[in-house]
This record gives structure tokens, sequence and C-alpha cells, in this order.
């Protein structure tokens, strides 16, 4: 296996409208040797373009993903405030979210409600589906700029709210989310991570956390609608799915919604348009058996489209990158 520089590899990437940019490559031995040879320059062209689907690693189990995962990060990170169960197969290397398969996972950034969350994500697919299930990726930038000014002003001097309610029964347990029940463990960590926190009569915890809605990139500078109002708002849900949720928990124990950072709610006016331009600015290619996607979480939004069959993508984050250090729109202040 040979050396290929950054402008080399560049000049390899298949670049067509709708798909994200694709290496095509034909490893038959040491798929992390290949991936250690070439890391700069890999990680070079995901700079360039935002991301990168390399097909032909033929990626076959946890073991031979993880060493390539290692390979191409500065570090992997474990998941904090998870939003939806996942496996955990190794330090750092989990499954996808444990999302219902004919449900899709509408665009967003990684962790982007986190003080500390990932610079880069780092996916392998293992077994591809019959149907569907592409990870769909969409430029941030891109989208900013495509949304209304006085929506993306509003969002900037406001940021966007995050309210959770954990129970036992849907979403995330505090074991998963914190690492641990107890309550004086989950309250430190909420205190540090700016977080507000509420414990309930009947023992459940519920947050609220206010975080920036636009940042910049922390080395292009370029600004970025990096967050998961979108996703984690209740007018994404499936219409059947949210009224048997609010009718369950209440209006105010969903256990995810989104807000404007004053607190006001977000209509279904406003979800319904992030989703349209996230829409026209993704780009998708189905997985197959082997394939690895590397994504800079900041610059690119993902997606997981619903699907049928069997699917195993494994997925790590990487990379950890301060809030702070990406000139939020608006400052979170830790206690």
């Amino acid at each position: 296996m040979s050396f290929i520089s950054p402008a080399s590899l560049l000049d390899e990437v298949e670049l067509q409208p709708g798909r994200p940019p694709v290496l095509l490559t034909e490893i038959t031995g040491d798929a992390p040797r290949w991936a250690a040879e070439h890391r700069e320059a890999l990680r070079a062209v995901v700079a360039e373009h935002g991301c990168l689907l390399i097909r032909g690693l033929g990626l076959r189990d946890v073991a031979g993903a993880g060493a390539v995962f290692e390979r191409l990060s500065t570090g992997l990170m474990a998941e904090r405030e998870a939003f939806a169960p996942r496996r955990t197969y190794a330090d750092g290397v989990y499954s996808s979210a444990q999302w219902p398969p004919n449900q899709p996972m509408c665009m967003h950034h990684e962790q982007s409600y986190t003080l500390e969350f990932p610079g880069l994500m780092l996916f392998a697919c293992l077994t591809a589906p019959d149907r569907g299930g592409a990870t769909g990726v969409a430029d941030a930038a891109s989208v900013l700029e495509e949304l209304p000014t006085a929506l993306t002003e509003r969002f900037e001097r406001e940021g966007w709210l995050l309210t959770r309610s954990y129970n036992d029964e849907i979403g995330c347990s505090l074991v998963e989310a914190f690492g641990t029940d107890e309550r004086d463990a989950v309250e430190r960590y909420c205190r540090a991570n700016a977080i507000e926190f509420a414990w309930q009569p009947d023992g459940t915890l519920r947050t609220r956390q206010r975080r920036s809605a636009v940042m910049r990139h922390p080395v292009t500078g370029r600004r970025c609608w990096f967050n998961q109002v979108a996703f984690l708002n209740e007018w994404t849900l499936a219409p059947e799915v949210r009224e048997y949720l609010v009718e369950v928990y209440g209006a105010d124990g969903l256990p995810f919604n989104t807000r404007f950072g004053s607190g006001d709610p977000i209509g279904e006016d406003v979800v319904q348009l992030l989703n349209k331009v996230y829409e026209i600015h993704t780009a998708r290619e189905p997985w197959r058996a082997g394939d690895l996607m590397i994504v800079d979480n900041l610059r690119t939004a993902h997606s997981r489209e619903p699907f049928e069959g069997p699917r195993d993508v494994l997925v790590a984050m990487a990379d950890p990158v301060r809030m702070s250090d990406c000139s939020p729109a608006f400052e979170v202040t830790a206690r």
C-alpha cells in the first residue's frame, strides 16, 4: 500500500450532486493500516468537503471498524447526555441510536446541546439494510444562508432551549444519559454543564439547557447552523407518536422538546421550514456493507432515513471541541 498525498486523494474523490463525496478504494488486507497511512489525506478531504464516504474498505466486524476509527481520530469520546439508547461495543465505539426503523432521524449535529461535542463523526456499515437507511448529510453553512434572516437572527439573540424529562419507560434513563442514577452526581454534572434541573414528586428528572444555535467553525471560521432544534422538537415526531406522548406524559413532560431561547414554543410551521431547508441541501448514498463515512460534525449535519431489514452501522464520536472555542452567538456559562 502506497501513501497518497492530500492533493492526489482529492483528485480521486467522486463529486456528484445529491451524493456525498465518495472515494472508491480496494483494500484486500489491513484496513486499519491503510487508514493510518492515509489519515492526513483523508482528513484533508473532509476539511475540504465536510464529509467523505469511503467504499471498498471491507469493514466486517467491530474490532476492524474500531481500529479504523482510532487511526483516523485524535481521540474517541464517551457519549454523555444521550437522547436514545445505544449499545456499547468498546470504549468509544457504539451502535447507532436505537430509534424506530420506520421513523426518520431528522438532520442534526451530534451532541450540539453539550458544552463539549464531537468535532468528528465516524460511521462504519457492517450490514446494509434491504431498503432505505441512508445516513444523509447537509452543509450547515448553506442551511444557515437559506433560512429566513429574521428567524436566524432571533435564534442568534436568544439561543435555543432543550427540555428533557427522564423516565424508565421511553428515551434514555438517567444511567444511559449521565452514567449514574445517583442524585448528587447527576446534580454536579448539571451544574458543571449549565443545565437547570428539577426532581419531580415521582422521582423523575426534568432538565432545561439553553444553547447557541449558530456557531463559527473553529478552523474555517464559517458560520454554521449548529443545533438540534428541529430534530428534538415535538413537531418532528410522527403525529400519532406525538399525540400518544402528550396524552401519557403531558405537554411539559415529553422526553425531549425544543423552544426558542426565551422559552416561547416553536411552531409547527417553523419546524417544517427547518426540515424543508435541510431536505433541499441533503446529499445521500445508500449504504453498502464495508463502507466508512467521516463527517465534520460542526460543518455537516447528518440524518438517518427509515429502513427495512437488518441495519448495523457502528458509530464513533471523536476529536472533542469546546463550544466556547466556536464563537457561539449565545454565550453559555456553567455554574
